[in-house]
């Protein structure tokens, strides 16, 4: 039988256990991203420095995470820093090379107590599925810091770290796009097509191009494997009109341009199609450029929804 010192030694053990908190290391509550996706970061804290109240909490932005936006927290003073990023990258078409790559929020959280310090953020395509992207944070008290910094060298076990960075795992996204595709100079981001009627003998192809190198490209034009030839074409108003056309010599794709294929826009017709295109088929095809040669590409094929206003042929 069990003296009644070790029963209350066992007792206290036990009611520390259950009472102490269930995330001792500073972490996000949600420990999970996409890539090419806009993120709420919501960081705890949940205990000063050796009983110290917590007087400062600094995170750092890891390269490759981009549009920093930290909220404002009641009671407390929000810096930034901004900087260069190592590269520039693209967000929603445009070039963005520099941004926050520090927050700061001074004010005071008591040991006793747990609290939370929210920012926005955008994970680039510089994060594949299956990484994790840390986050330093330091947390400075009247005497002494903690410092959450420690980065898992690979293979190496998180959870047997010390003082380990906040983490946050990138998952590939529910009915995710196709990754982006390079060639050359040139990044090839989510072909696809639009379901087609029966009988219908022309469909549409559609295609974002980023051009990162220092000379121009051209798009000339591709494969489709139940079509008989791919043209560039161009849909624009002339005359109170909707007119389409072939682009002459190819669609030009200047140094640090992204060009968009859309609907009512550029775009790619598949002409003299043998068979309809149907939504949910993923149909592989190329494109041919000028400098960067010829890319392998899988079109996902889209509902026939949202179709723009129809065109007068004009070649």
């Amino acid at each position: 039988m069990l003296s009644s010192r070790i029963r209350g030694a066992l007792v206290a053990a036990a009611f520390t256990a259950i009472s102490a908190p269930a995330f001792a290391h500073v972490s996000f509550e949600t420990a999970q991203a996409t890539p090419n996706s806009t993120y709420k970061a919501i960081l705890r804290i949940p205990h000063g420095c050796d009983g110290q109240p917590t007087l400062k909490v600094r995170v750092r932005i890891p390269e490759g995470v981009v549009a920093v936006k930290p909220m404002p927290k009641a009671g407390w003073k929000l810096e930034t820093t901004k900087g260069a990023y190592v590269r520039a990258y693209q967000v929603h078409g445009e070039t963005v090379s520099e941004g926050i790559t520090d927050i700061v929020w001074t004010g005071s959280l008591d040991d006793a107590f747990y609290d939370e310090f929210v920012f926005q953020a955008r994970f680039t395509d510089a994060f594949q599925p299956g990484a994790t992207v840390y986050f330093p944070v330091v947390q400075e008290c009247e005497k002494g810091t903690e410092e959450w910094v420690q980065v898992p060298a690979a293979g190496e076990d998180p959870h047997k770290l010390a003082m380990p960075a906040p983490g946050v795992k990138i998952a590939a996204a529910a009915n995710a796009a196709p990754a982006a595709q390079k060639i050359g100079a040139l990044t090839i981001e989510q072909p696809w097509s639009r379901a087609t009627p029966a009988g219908a003998k022309v469909g549409g192809g559609y295609v974002r191009i980023t051009n990162t190198g220092t000379e121009t490209d051209r798009l000339i034009g591709g494969s489709f494997p139940n079509a008989s030839r791919v043209e560039v074409h161009e849909m624009k108003l002339e005359n109170d009109v909707m007119r389409m056309k072939q682009v002459a010599g190819g669609l030009e794709i200047k140094p640090g341009a992204t060009v968009e294929l859309k609907p009512g826009s550029y775009h790619l017709m598949f002409m003299d199609l043998k068979t309809p295109l149907a939504e949910g088929q993923s149909v592989k095809g190329t494109l041919v450029f000028e400098k960067a040669g010829t890319v392998n590409v899988e079109y996902t094929v889209r509902g026939m929804g949202g179709a723009p206003a129809a065109a007068e042929h004009k070649h």
